[in-house]
């Protein structure tokens, strides 16, 4: 019997401590995993929320030690330390808010609509502190005698910008007002994409007659019946909203009724009339936002974003655009010409919709270049794209990319890599997830989990995410990219270089936190390198044969790089054009007919009923969820700077080292410490001019 009991009381204690060890909420505990990366295995959805509040109540504690220092205001005491503050509640946003865009749940949306006025009443709380507030101004009256080096004085003038900015000399009825327009906004913005992601996977082409996928490649119906199968149809084929599956759909199939279903479901997702339903939610988005700028002095939205970006003003934007519109929209109609001469040759009688763009586009290409990308992606299998990225890196700047298979992960498919310079220091982590599910947003896109900044004299290294919705392997193919895919891996491989490669003290100046249309610069440069010809030589080789590409394929790509560049060019200036219409509003009262005024806004322009904007109202992800409001330009901006940057290796020699590292030195690892214009001149040794895009577009 007393044996009987000391087992008992021994599997009891054994009990307890499983239970107190399972209630170690793993975001509030120093992380043990190699490099101290997110603990992804033992991270659940209940952990968050107590983590947020626990993370929110040590920053104001940060916060009131900063305030209530008796010592007077330094740089030290107060800058430095406002920028180290709220470690803790860094962390877990980081890794609530990757999760929430690359594998999330019902219940994780949930506490994201929960959180979002907790995080906007605290930081509303910080940066309307009038406390704090007369600290850094008393910093910043004294910057000139303080001997500060480049990078501390732009931490200052950040700081002192972000609190008027952040309605820090309003009065008190207006900074209540503030808070609550922030509030308003956190919710409506978190609603916003979710209703968008809920379109994105309430939308199924079923199709299960066979004569219905005339025209679709093989791999195209092998990833029909793959997405069928993982849905639980049998002998069906299904094709969804997911980038992968709509444009090869559009691309290739003969049957024009179901093009306009799949294309028409695409254009519609937010204006359904239903419960995800995002117009009203777009619309006091801008009008909130009107108001916001309004409080703070600004005539507009877009004047308060604009002014500290490199644009400045909405009409340097609007003449940016004026200039690239013109050609465009001239192209673009040449192009619908040639194609609508192609359907008229079949013996159609209809005119062309913007569901027939694609595949008309498709045939022009075939008979005007002979090119077919379905030539081109067995040739761009995912791996080898990858390692392509990866080879490019390495030969500029001589950094490696070793897989970390003991790094824990949030997702099967993700890898992780460790990444090292050329003394062997570890630079950072890099995380890849490539492949769509109905657990993540579409899109792809860079985060942190954690940026690089030095801390009490030590390096902190980044942890860099590139996530992506690629083409997806089937069961008898790996996952082989279009020709499109691969510029975007190289594109956000761009990105994360920028973060691997900071080298700064301050994470308010660190990786990407730069001007929003200077942020493109590193993603789109990359873009160059991938379809260069002897680039493509290291990394474009057959599946199956592997064989390199042939140089008659690779000739076939330059012909057709000039290819369907009107489309391409309006169709994305037209929604540049949408996002600065909706934030040079002037009102607070929200427009009452959305889709009245986006027909406006695009009628202004011209834009031919053949082109669609590339994104509607409705679900502007970019605008009215992402931060780019008022900077959707910034991509034609940054692509003026990376066409001028790429042409100066292309003058210099494609892999010239001292180029490549005084890129790295003046762009990737300076981060926001400088002016954008000022690092980029450096590397440059001029002005960007804007001749190499042009010519890249064939506009000239």
């Amino acid at each position: 019997m007393k044996d009987m009991f000391l087992l008992f009381f021994v599997a009891l204690l054994a009990f307890s401590a499983c239970t107190q060890q399972s209630d170690v909420n793993p975001l509030l505990t120093e992380w043990k995993t190699p490099f101290g990366t997110p603990p992804f295995d033992k991270i659940n959805n209940e952990h968050f929320l107590p983590a947020f509040k626990e993370g929110m109540r040590q920053h104001k504690a940060e916060i009131r030690a900063i305030i209530t220092n008796p010592e007077p205001a330094t740089f030290e005491n107060t800058i430095e330390a406002l920028d180290y503050s709220g470690e803790l509640l860094t962390k877990v946003t980081n890794v609530f808010f990757a999760l929430n865009g690359a594998n999330t749940n019902d219940e994780m949306q949930q506490i994201a609509k929960e959180i979002a006025p907790m995080l906007s009443k605290h930081y509303d709380d910080i940066g309307l502190n009038d406390t704090l507030f007369q600290r850094i101004k008393t910093v910043y009256n004294q910057k000139e005698e303080l001997g500060l080096n480049p990078e501390q004085a732009m931490l200052l003038d950040k700081y002192y910008k972000d609190f008027i900015r952040g309605g820090a000399n309003l009065n008190d009825t207006d900074k209540a007002r503030f808070r609550e327009i922030n509030s308003e906004l956190s919710v409506l913005t978190t609603r916003f994409g979710e209703n968008v992601l809920k379109e994105d996977n309430n939308f199924e082409l079923v199709i299960d007659n066979k004569d219905d996928l005339a025209g679709l490649p093989e791999n195209v119906i092998a990833s029909g019946a793959e997405a069928a199968k993982e849905r639980g149809y049998e002998d069906k084929w299904v094709y969804t909203l997911h980038k992968p599956s709509w444009i090869p759909f559009l691309t290739y199939s003969e049957k024009r009724d179901l093009r306009k279903k799949i294309y028409l479901a695409y254009i519609n997702r937010g204006n359904n009339d239903n419960e995800y339903d995002n117009k009203e939610i777009a619309a006091k988005i801008a009008a909130l936002r009107a108001e916001r700028a309004q409080l703070l002095g600004f005539p507009t939205h877009a004047h308060y974003v604009l002014d500290v970006n490199m644009a400045k003003t909405p009409e340097n934007v609007y003449g940016l655009l004026d200039k690239l519109w013109a050609p465009a929209l001239k192209r673009a109609k040449t192009e619908l010409r040639e194609m609508q001469a192609i359907s008229d040759r079949e013996g159609n009688t209809f005119k062309l919709e913007s569901w027939d763009w694609w595949y008309y586009a498709e045939k022009l290409k075939k008979e005007k270049y002979e090119m077919d990308d379905e030539l081109l992606r067995p040739y761009f299998q995912l791996d080898n794209v990858r390692k392509g990225a990866f080879e490019v890196a390495h030969k500029l700047w001589g950094i490696t990319f070793t897989e970390r298979k003991d790094v824990p992960v949030y997702y099967n498919d993700v890898k992780v890599f460790e990444v090292k310079d050329t003394d062997g220091t570890t630079l950072g982590l890099l995380y890849t997830d490539y492949h769509p599910r109905a657990s993540k947003r579409g899109g792809a896109w860079c985060g942190a989990y954690r940026k690089q900044m030095r801390k009490d004299g030590q390096n902190v290294i980044p942890l860099i995410s590139n996530v992506f919705n690629l083409s997806k392997p089937t069961a008898d193919t790996p996952a082989l990219l279009s020709l499109d895919e691969v510029t975007t891996v190289f594109h956000e491989f761009g990105h994360a270089l920028h973060g691997l490669f900071s080298n700064g003290s301050y994470p308010r100046l660190t990786g990407t936190s730069v001007a929003r249309d200077f942020v493109e610069l590193p993603s789109q440069f990359m873009e160059n390198w991938a379809l260069e010809p002897e680039i493509l030589k290291t990394y474009a080789f057959h599946y199956k044969t592997g064989e390199p590409i042939p140089d008659e394929l690779i000739q076939k790509i330059k012909n057709a790089s000039l290819f369907n560049q009107g489309f391409a060019t309006a169709e994305y200036l037209a929604a540049s054009y949408l996002d600065m219409d909706w934030h040079t509003l002037t009102t607070a009262r929200p427009v009452e007919d959305v889709l009245g005024f986006e027909d406006e806004s695009l009628g202004r322009i011209g834009l031919i009923p053949e082109i669609i904007s590339r994104y509607r109202t409705p679900y502007f992800r970019h605008i009215f969820t992402s931060g780019y409001s008022a900077g959707y330009y910034s991509y034609i901006w940054a692509e003026v700077l990376d066409a001028d940057a790429f042409q100066a290796f292309k003058d210099a020699g494609l892999i010239n080292h001292k180029l490549a590292q005084s890129f790295r030195e003046n762009i990737l690892a300076k981060g926001g410490t400088e002016d954008p214009m000022v690092l980029y001149r450096r590397f440059r040794g001029q002005e960007p001019s804007i001749d190499p895009l042009l010519k890249r577009r064939g506009l000239e």
